[in-house]
């Protein structure tokens, strides 16, 4: 039977892109170095990228144990709108250094809640349909190349944009009407 260790490293940054900490859930006590920043170690669960009930958005969840420190940080996330990256990694089995990245997601610290054992902090997309909120971002010539002028679609460019459409979405974050 073969072991794979997997640990998610946490960096939470504010609307200016100052970060605010970075944590990691692998190693009890020590700090692991990814991409040349050093990650603390705090105990906290990730629940990766779920629909949510209305099927408009993407959600996940850091779960912490209920107590005043992580109610604190997750209250200012919340109000304050700060951003959370989640990388997960695999780890070697015996020394624990870093190995392949599997996933690299941005959140936005959308809301919290708290029972007596955990604080849930949800984190939502950047882009939210519903709530009306998302990057300012615009698609433009210079980054996409050439846009279409015309409402008229053939097949061919029907087909380019339904396989097109997705991948530009999820590389520039949201396009400007």
């Amino acid at each position: 039977m073969t072991t794979q260790a997997i640990t998610n490293f946490v960096r939470i940054t504010d609307k200016a892109g100052v970060v605010q900490g970075r944590y990691q859930n692998g190693k009890v006590g020590e700090v692991i170095t990814l991409d040349g920043e050093d990650y603390s170690y705090l105990s906290f669960l990730y629940r990766g990228a779920t629909r949510n009930r209305t099927g408009d958005n993407l959600e996940a969840e850091l779960i912490l144990a209920s107590n005043r420190l992580a109610m604190s940080i997750g209250a200012q996330a919340v109000q304050r709108k700060w951003y959370a990256r989640v990388t997960t990694c695999t780890m070697h089995p015996r020394t624990f250094a870093v190995g392949r990245k599997l996933t690299r997601d941005t959140w936005l610290a959308a809301s919290m809640s708290y029972d007596p054992e955990q604080l849930t902090v949800l984190l939502s997309s950047g882009i939210d349909a519903v709530g009306a909120n998302a990057p300012t971002r615009c698609l433009t010539s210079d980054l996409v190349g050439q846009l279409p002028s015309t409402s008229a679609i053939s097949n061919r460019a029907w087909i380019g944009a339904l396989l097109l459409g997705p991948l530009l979405l999820s590389i520039l974050g949201a396009v400007c009407i």
